[in-house]
């Protein structure tokens, strides 16, 4: 998912520098953005022999809630894998980029130098974007949970037939095709013809799904009434909400994130403005609940890659193991990171080996049934995958559909 800047590129000779930077501290635990491994985790130094995975997430700073669920994901994962293998053969080291693409570079390079088979995260695509380049420079496979940047995979996400990188992979669909399956969704679905637009005008994730959306409901016959733009962090939207509801609209399409979605809808709410909200992944975090109100967060829907809603055989065992884990249900960024760790783990059991190039050769070819779905990944390195909308009546899920939106 998510928030993001532009590919941040690093030379031979940046590169060198950033991972003698990082050098300074030791594995896990040894500059201001490391954190100590979890009691009970191990590192590849505590438990000998074990095969070592890089978890890199944001855990602190704006996108928090995305991190603390993806690492809480990885690490059941980990856990689980440790305990079909009847010993601790895979370690962890985890670090904190503080939602933050700048940090997320120089932890690159720390996680360069850990000796790691592999990396999972970042959650957000523009810290997950800078830390590439590097980590593909050192022929260390990542397994991005949710970088849903538009051709964040790519070694020029500005041309579309660029190659991929060889070592960069992703398990969640990228944001043109949530936001394609969110207009299919609301003009076949919900029947809605009218839309207004009100997004983050400083993120790429927003322009992305606002593009994609006005792309394909325009197409299917749908006009779009106004767009307009928020900044991220505000919180004082009503004079903008006030220009909306005079409009003669039947559907807000708000992609962005939790911090300003649920404060966008209350406000709407309060004001009168009772049409359809449909949003983007950004919305799934319990923070929305909190700062939209229940009572508020009725006709709102949102595109995800998971819901608990009808969930299979697979699916609940996840959800009952998580629970037990951490005493509170599983969200989709939980659900990604863990199929995200657990692809990674297939892949280094499936190459008999955890040297970088084997993972990889295995990652190329693997097949994946995981609790957000069962693929394979296409060219770009990014898997093929029904979007599923959501929807909440009092803030809960309630019901589910699976959307494959009909691009040219």
């Amino acid at each position: 998912m998510m928030k993001t800047m532009k590919k941040v590129f690093m030379g031979a000779a940046a590169l060198m520098m950033a991972v003698s930077m990082a050098g300074c501290g030791n594995s896990g635990s040894g500059n201001g953005s490391a954190t100590t491994p979890d009691a009970g985790g191990s590192t590849g130094s505590e438990a000998a022999g074990a095969v070592k995975i890089g978890l890199h997430y944001e855990l602190t700073g704006e996108v928090a809630d995305y991190g603390k669920a993806e690492l809480n994901g990885s690490l059941l994962a980990i856990k689980q894998a440790n305990a079909a293998a009847g010993s601790e053969k895979y370690g962890y080291v985890k670090y904190d980029n503080k939602s933050d693409p700048t940090e997320a570079v120089t932890l690159a390079a720390q996680l360069a130098s850990d000796g790691v088979a592999g990396v999972v995260g970042p959650a957000t695509s523009g810290a997950s974007a800078a830390s590439y380049q590097i980590l593909n420079d050192a022929k260390i496979p990542v397994l991005s949970p949710s970088a849903t940047q538009n051709n964040v995979t790519l070694t020029d996400p500005d041309k579309i037939d660029s190659a991929p990188y060889d070592y960069v992979y992703r398990v969640c669909f990228e944001d043109s095709y949530q936001g394609a399956a969110m207009a299919q969704y609301a003009y076949d679905t919900l029947g809605k013809t009218k839309a207004v637009i009100y997004g983050d005008s400083t993120t790429d994730y927003a322009k992305g799904l606002t593009e994609a959306f006005e792309k394909q409901f325009t197409k299917l016959g749908g006009t779009i009434v106004a767009k307009e733009n928020y900044v991220s962090k505000d919180t004082d939207f009503s004079s903008v909400l006030t220009k909306i509801k005079g409009l003669d609209f039947d559907v807000l399409y708000i992609p962005g994130y939790y911090n300003e979605a649920g404060l966008i809808i209350k406000q709407a709410r309060d004001m009168g403005i009772d049409q359809a909200v449909v949003g983007s992944d950004g919305f799934d975090s319990v923070t929305l609940v909190e700062l939209g109100g229940a009572e508020n967060l009725n006709d709102v829907y949102f595109t995800t890659a998971y819901t608990t809603v009808g969930a299979s055989a697979q699916l609940q065992a996840f959800i009952d193991a998580y629970k037990a884990e951490y005493n509170e249900e599983p969200n989709m960024f939980a659900a990604l990171a863990y199929d995200a760790t657990n692809v990674l783990i297939q892949a280094i059991e499936e190459a008999g080996s955890s040297e970088g190039a084997a993972v990889q050769a295995a990652l190329a070819k693997i097949s994946f049934n995981g609790v957000t779905g069962s693929f394979t990944f296409d060219a770009t390195h990014t898997p093929i995958k029904p979007v599923l909308v959501v929807n909440l009546v009092d803030g809960v899920q309630t019901d589910a559909v699976a959307v494959t939106p009909k691009l040219d």
